[in-house]
């Protein structure tokens, strides 16, 4: 029996460190573009995680401040509530907010699952019914369009039973260039096993945003290294021959914390009452018995210093985070937000110097990035700021896929920038 357990042990130990370090991509066989398909534009859609919205010029990022000349920018992309990276991702990727695709935040509560889904779980990241609406490979592949990614929110899942055709699980193995050498080569396949639409993920300015703060050497420098990447990726795609559109996105921006003066526990969240999710910018409460929620939210709004607290009845209508909203139940019966720079220390852990998840109306460094550029945009063009669940119909718009499901993003950016 012991050596069976320690050969367990050594089994579950070999499976997890393969799935944390699985740089072989997926490739879904037996799939091919419709000859209509073929004709249509190609699409990179790259998000810079945590790219604040003045970044570019900040850090003149001088690569992404000539292509964004070239082609449409915008002086801000507003980001979804709350404005942290899992929601906004699968927003940018479904035109829907994120109490409508479900993911409320990087970690949540599940009260008819009495489960969390959070990003740090392989597993549930991977798991499809946790995740709403139809993101735009799925969208292609039912329209017999190939897609591909090299990583996105909910890229590894199932959705409605659908894996982009290439796709990789998220890792930090493979490095810059063979990230770039695998679009290159999937863009040199044959016409109908090439994917028009592709998802590029870059990390590495929200690391640095979190550790050093976003006035620090250490942002500049992923700045440039992002500035590189877009380089050479336009330069090495540029070989294919192909009309391929680019759109530039950041999922949130990134601002410095007080985090000298952190707004403790408050004395009348009981958790033997209310399961806690959240902590720093979103806390969330659910109540075990709905008994308990009217009379801790009336001794929560009393001690109340530097948060705000709401009912689910009555978040702001411009957060699209309230009981109307909440199409999967998954928001808590009780909200609390604090009032930027402040930030929530619920746990046993050392707050970064550097953060996001704020009111994106209220916060400016909350703000987003957006460039795009190719033929089908217009040239030299400044559009007005815009809600990230626009971009869903900016790209369904280019490759002329019809949008099945009801979205909450418009085709105004269409209209606006492309020709």
């Amino acid at each position: 029996m012991k050596k069976y357990i320690i050969s367990l042990f050594l089994l579950v130990l070999g499976a997890t460190v393969f799935a944390q370090s699985d740089t072989v991509q997926k490739v879904i066989k037996g799939r091919q573009n419709s000859p209509a398909q073929e004709k249509k534009p190609y699409v990179i859609l790259i998000s810079a995680d945590g790219f604040r919205y003045d970044y570019a010029e900040k850090y003149h990022a001088t690569h992404l401040l000539q292509l964004a000349d070239s082609g449409v920018q915008a002086p801000y992309m507003m980001p979804s509530y709350p404005s942290v990276t899992f929601p906004n991702h699968y927003t940018l990727v479904t035109g829907l907010y994120p109490s409508h695709h479900g993911l409320v935040n990087n970690s949540y509560y599940d009260r008819g699952r009495k489960d969390f889904y959070s990003m740090s779980n392989k597993a549930k990241v991977a798991d499809a019914s946790w995740y709403g609406g139809t993101p735009l490979w799925a969208l292609a592949e039912e329209q017999h369009m190939l897609s591909a990614s090299f990583y996105w929110v909910a890229s590894e899942a199932p959705i409605k039973g659908i894996h982009p055709t290439y796709y990789y699980i998220y890792n930090d193995k493979i490095n810059i260039h063979n990230r770039i050498q695998a679009v290159v080569d999937w863009l040199n396949l044959p016409a109908d096993k090439r994917p028009h639409f592709i998802t590029f993920y870059l990390p590495q300015v929200d690391h640095a945003g979190h550790l050093f703060t976003p006035e620090s050497p250490e942002v500049e420098q992923q700045v440039h290294f992002v500035d590189s990447a877009i380089y050479e990726l336009t330069k090495a795609v540029k070989t294919t021959n192909l009309n391929v559109d680019y759109v530039f996105v950041s999922d949130h921006g990134m601002t410095k914390i007080d985090r000298e003066h952190p707004i403790l526990k408050p004395a009348a969240l009981d958790t033997s009452k209310f399961i806690v999710s959240g902590d720093e910018v979103l806390v969330q409460l659910y109540a075990k018995d709905p008994k308990y929620i009217q009379d801790t939210y009336q001794q929560l709004k009393a001690e109340a210093k530097d948060y705000q607290v709401y009912l689910k009845n009555d978040v702001p209508a411009k957060f699209h985070f309230g009981t109307n909203d909440d199409w999967h139940n998954h928001i808590g019966d009780i909200i609390l937000i604090p009032n930027w720079p402040k930030v929530f220390h619920l746990g046993n852990y050392k707050l970064n110097p550097g953060t996001h998840g704020f009111d994106p109306f209220a916060v400016t460094d909350m703000h987003a990035t957006f460039y795009a550029w190719g033929s089908d945009f217009k040239t030299h063009k400044v559009v007005s700021p815009f809600q990230n669940v626009d971009i869903y119909p900016l790209i369904s718009t280019i490759l002329e896929l019809k949008i099945t499901d009801k979205i909450d993003g418009t085709k105004e950016l269409a209209k606006e920038a492309l020709r």
